[in-house]
């Protein structure tokens, strides 16, 4: 693998934001783009013709068309599992086979959910669906910005293990009435799995006569769902070249279908192929997820920015960071390049953020005046989410809009407690509305970002091997054959005796 040059953008000069904005009237034009029905604007960064220039340079050397192509079509660019990256051919965009086992499993998974509108399973009214990590965070996401005005059914999405997170859940749901979503790829995952045996005992305890009965499992690994108990006609199967963080579009999407209603997760996927085709096909100097990932390494490589922050202008998307650090920094999290080789600069900046207004009054401070170089994403929707007053939605956008711009301008002041740096770059994702298609657009922007990001950088976005070895230990222990060290000994012996 040949390894890109950074020399070129190491060297750029750093000029404050406010006289690249005075150099260039064009700058704002040079720096948008509207995709999906998204608008980004990335003129309040740093990044300049010239830094375009070098990056491009950067993308040609790293392959990143070539890289793209090999996705879409199916190759094995996992290249540490030996594996293609599908999860685009959950959308209908990728290699002919794929796309078609794609839909074959969609169309079982419309199937069941029809079954299930139809009373085929009972009276269901809730949805209790269990899994963790890629399996949980999409779902939690999908409901939670979209199905606030649906009463299709209640929806619970629990991962933690803690017990109080499925109690919580247990005492507001009523057993019999309740069908139980478990997703796991590997059907085999400790957390999910506890949750979904305890989620089976008080169905017992509740009168359900047929427990299983009422459980629908999304796996990569049927076989373990039907020796766990389900039936296969409740078992929908993906793809094993979907990974876990990209899991959304497949069967794992499967509470959001169900409580969404099928046309919106639809939608859903169309929004997201809106985006696949404008990242596969448009020139790389005009493509949304190839600039933002330029911005991105522009801070981490060149002002060695150690964080991102992401603050979301509307409630319905108060989940997106959470999201976004497992999708970011799983996929970029890594110490060695795809060919085994250790990297020799930064990867994944620390994500990190909030819900805007609310963030304004707790971490904005560090932001306006702190000693920390952090990068900022303001997300905002042009038409409002709820029915009240207008102005509660015109202060919102306003807030979101001058944070950005006293970011970058700053304000002096002789008293140095009272003064504003500036110079903080940010950059502003502003939709025209929230639904299904545009948040469809919007999480594929995402997942192409990250893999631009890895892909100049030269690291394998698809593993995540570094979840592994805490998981690994934690299960010896509970087998008694983990000797820890002097500390950790202590710890088990306080809380088991």
């Amino acid at each position: 693998m040949t390894t890109p040059d950074w020399s070129a953008i190491e060297a750029l000069p750093q000029v404050r934001l406010e006289e690249l904005f005075d150099s260039d009237p064009q700058r704002v034009d040079l720096l948008s783009l509207d995709v999906a029905g998204i608008h980004f604007d990335w003129s309040k960064t740093h990044l300049t013709a010239d830094a375009l220039d070098a990056f491009m340079a950067l993308a040609s050397a790293a392959d990143l068309a070539g890289r793209r192509d090999a996705m879409f079509s199916g190759k094995e660019i996992n290249v540490t599992e030996g594996r293609a990256v599908e999860h685009t051919a959950e959308r209908y965009e990728g290699a002919p086979e794929s796309v078609a086992r794609a839909r074959g499993f969609h169309e079982r998974m419309r199937a069941l959910i029809d079954a299930i509108e139809a009373d085929a399973l009972g009276p269901i009214r809730h949805i209790l669906h269990v899994g963790i990590g890629g399996s949980a965070l999409g779902p939690d996401l999908l409901v939670d910005a979209l199905g606030r005005d649906t009463d299709r059914y209640d929806v619970a999405i629990v991962s933690n293990v803690d017990g109080v997170a499925l109690e919580d859940v247990m005492d507001r749901f009523d057993p019999q009435a309740t069908l139980l979503v478990v997703a796991s790829k590997t059907f085999t995952t400790t957390e999910t799995m506890l949750n979904a045996n305890s989620a089976i005992s008080w169905m017992v305890e509740g009168g359900v006569e047929d427990p299983y009965g009422h459980v629908v499992a999304l796996t990569a690994s049927p076989d373990k769902a039907v020796e766990w108990g389900v039936d296969e006609t409740r078992i929908l199967p993906f793809s094993e070249s979907v990974g876990g963080r990209y899991s959304l579009w497949s069967s794992i999407g499967f509470p959001a279908a169900l409580g969404l209603g099928w046309d919106e997760f639809a939608e859903l996927l169309e929004g997201a192929a809106e985006m696949d085709r404008h990242f596969r096909l448009t020139n790389l100097n005009a493509n949304a997820p190839v600039l933002a990932a330029f911005a991105d390494l522009y801070y981490t490589q060149v002002r060695r920015a150690e964080t991102r922050a992401v603050f979301a202008y509307d409630e319905r998307l108060r989940l997106l960071p959470d999201y976004l650090q497992q999708l970011e920094m799983e996929s970029n999290g890594k110490g060695v390049t795809a060919d085994g080789k250790p990297v020799d600069r930064p990867t994944a900046p620390i994500t990190w953020g909030g819900v805007g207004t609310d963030a304004q009054h707790a971490v904005f401070q560090l932001l306006h005046q702190g000693t920390h170089l952090v990068p900022v994403e303001f997300l905002a929707v042009i038409e409002a989410g709820d029915s009240l007053d207008p102005d509660h939605h015109r202060q919102l956008l306003l807030n979101a809009f001058a944070q950005g711009a006293a970011l970058m301008k700053g304000r002096a002041n002789d008293d140095p407690a009272r003064a504003y740096p500036g110079d903080r770059p940010s950059s502003t994702l502003l939709l025209d509305r929230l639904d299904a298609r545009t948040l469809g657009a919007l999480i594929a922007f995402y997942e192409h970002r990250t893999f631009v990001r890895g892909t100049l950088l030269g690291i394998n976005s698809f593993d995540q091997f570094g979840v592994e070895l805490g998981k690994e230990m934690a299960k010896a222990a509970d087998k008694g054959g983990q000797d820890f060290d002097a500390s950790t000994n202590d710890l088990i012996a306080r809380a088991f005796g």
